[in-house]
């Protein structure tokens, strides 16, 4: 099953971020994001798996850090998650079984269900944690993300094929 995987998508607070959001007098948003995770994600991408954000809320925030690290799909606003994964599915001509996703909250059952794989963070709710097919050790926004893709990769077989990149 993780060698179908074509596409990995993630939700972004509580899984690339730890759930806070900071508002200055201005009300201008900033989140943290883990450079770990993000150094993931570029692995991935290296291997030829697709990557983006689908995220109920919607921030420029959010908007930077999907170009910064030229992931192909972002999909902000979307309260019907289900309904988007879909619209992305039909779109990339991908079946759920080639799509990984990792999300935290009871936002994101519809498609943890649906997905091919399942990730969440250690810190989830307790009923996402229940049903997922992978619960990481870290929390969301410390680098859980890239524990996810570590064991995707692994799973794949492909983690020889990462490291030839830094054994030099």
């Amino acid at each position: 099953m993780h060698e179908a995987i074509k596409l990995m998508l993630f939700d972004v607070d509580g899984v690339l971020t730890d759930g806070a959001i900071t508002l200055d007098d201005q009300g201008i948003e900033s989140k943290r994001f883990h450079v770990r995770d993000g150094s993931g994600i570029k692995m991935l991408q290296r291997l030829g798996i697709a990557t983006g954000v689908l995220t109920g809320r919607t921030s420029r925030v959010v908007e930077h850090r999907a170009q910064e690290l030229g992931m192909e799909v972002l999909r902000q606003g979307a309260l019907d998650k289900l309904a988007v994964f879909d619209d992305i599915l039909e779109e990339r001509g991908l079946q759920t079984s080639e799509v990984a996703y990792m999300g935290d909250d009871l936002l994101d059952l519809p498609v943890l269900r649906r997905a091919g794989l399942s990730f969440a963070p250690a810190d989830a709710h307790p009923l996402v944690l229940e049903m997922v097919t992978h619960v990481t050790r870290l929390r969301g926004g410390r680098g859980a993300a890239r524990e996810a893709i570590e064991l995707l990769i692994q799973a794949r077989g492909q983690w020889d094929q990462v490291m030839e990149r830094y054994d030099r």
